[in-house]
């Protein structure tokens, strides 16, 4: 047998037997796994530290470095997630849409988990426990594959996972982790129907892009996030200096950092000197239209190729455009779909850009830094599924399952 094939089998019987345990047990479980990460804190941080170093040799740029990065701010923030998960309440075995059909059967829906899924990701460790906490308490088996830059950081999380799991009599296959780079065994993973319900990339175009075209199991994508932030000419510009510094620089590396700012062409000649000085402050390097040079020459000319990308770092490009409907159709077509906003006074002006643009958050006078699952009162968030089909931006507890029909009847036969 193969180690995909003992990786899926394991993940799926332990699926069997997490499924049967109530709710009691499972927020007892994360309990006590909120304790046990605090407790080990130093020994995350020490191979957190070893992660680090092999990414400074290799040359990470400091954006994809502090996606590394633990503190022990972060690992209590990390643990305070578990806390929020418990706090929630539990999907699973919830009844919706209830209805007495005129033949008498009573017909609804039942909240179920989903299964044995499989959670590939780069970069940050702390996916690899919220990942796992929010499968968990929706009743899910995990088989969780990070990025080798983390190595050492999600061994030491999965390890922790393991033994909380074995000291509350839980078997700990519900959490699988594949420790290589061996890329066949992610391959021969994507193609494990028979055991795997779902696969979940979250991480750059490339890894998506695999993901999609090796898989024969259904897949959620956490597409890359190309965010805007739209300057209307109706804009508070003190709200839109804030908004863009924030949306930009507060954390560059992540999903929901913009990464083009569009600028109405009649407060642009106002507006970019003053938010361009602000963001070149921060340390950001400014691409711009021909439009935008004219006001700020310092600025380098943006590619066609750069209105479509993922920075990830301290990049940001400007554009100018003529009005909302420009700006609207600029983000639908180089956007990914993930979180916009525009930043206006005038209302129709803001419900028209919330009807039109088509991503998963879509904001009015706000960062598009909140697009988050806790920011957004769901404990935790999975990732931000930049799909239309099951669920659509951050994926918390309820959209980690699924629905199946239940029927009572009183010997009802059909005729």
């Amino acid at each position: 047998m193969d180690k995909s094939t003992t990786i899926g089998k394991r993940s799926k019987e332990a699926w069997y037997e997490l499924a049967k345990l109530n709710t009691a047990a499972k927020d007892s479980f994360l309990e006590k796994l909120h304790d046990n990460i605090l407790k080990n804190t130093s020994d995350i941080l020490k191979n957190n530290e070893k992660d680090l170093e092999e990414g400074r040799k290799k040359g990470l740029s400091p954006a994809l470095l502090d996606r590394l990065k633990l503190t022990e701010e972060r690992i209590h923030s990390m643990a305070n997630g578990i806390n929020n998960i418990v706090a929630l309440p539990d999907p699973v075995g919830n009844i919706k849409e209830m209805k007495k059909l005129p033949n008498g059967l009573l017909v609804g829906k039942m909240h179920t988990p989903i299964g044995s899924i499989l959670i590939i990701y780069e970069s940050r460790p702390n996916v690899t426990v919220d990942a796992f906490a929010l499968c968990f308490k929706s009743g899910n088996a995990t088989i969780l594959k990070g990025g080798s830059e983390a190595l050492n950081s999600n061994k030491a999380l999965i390890s922790i996972i393991k033994d909380s799991l074995k000291e509350s009599g839980i078997n700990p296959d519900v959490v699988q982790f594949v420790d290589t780079s061996d890329r066949s065994i992610v391959n021969n993973l994507l193609k494990r129907n028979e055991y795997i319900d779902l696969v979940m990339p979250r991480g750059g175009e490339g890894l998506i892009d695999f993901v999609v075209k090796n898989s024969t199991i259904p897949v959620i994508k956490h597409y890359k996030g190309v965010c805007h932030v739209y300057v209307d000419d109706k804009a508070d510009l003190d709200d839109a200096l804030k908004i863009a510094i924030n949306s930009k620089v507060q954390r560059p590396g992540v999903c929901n950092a913009m990464e083009t700012l569009l600028v109405n062409k009649h407060i642009a000649a106002q507006f970019l000197p003053v938010v361009g000085k602000e963001l070149e402050n921060h340390g950001v390097k400014l691409l711009g239209c021909e439009n935008a040079i004219s006001i700020m020459p310092e600025l380098a000319l943006a590619t066609e190729d750069d209105w479509y990308k993922e920075y990830l770092d301290l990049i940001l490009s400007i554009r100018i455009v003529d009005d909302i409907k420009e700006a609207i159709a600029h983000i639908n077509k180089y956007g990914s779909h993930h979180s916009d906003a525009i930043v206006t006074e005038d209302y129709t002006k803001a419900m028209r850009f919330l009807k039109e643009v088509d991503s998963a958050a879509v904001y009015v006078n706000a960062s598009t830094r909140f697009t988050d699952g806790a920011e957004f009162g769901l404990g935790a968030e999975i990732g931000i599924s930049t799909d239309k089909i099951h669920a659509r931006g951050p994926m918390g507890l309820e959209e980690l399952t699924c629905s199946k029909w239940i029927i009572f009847g009183e010997g009802h036969i059909r005729k």
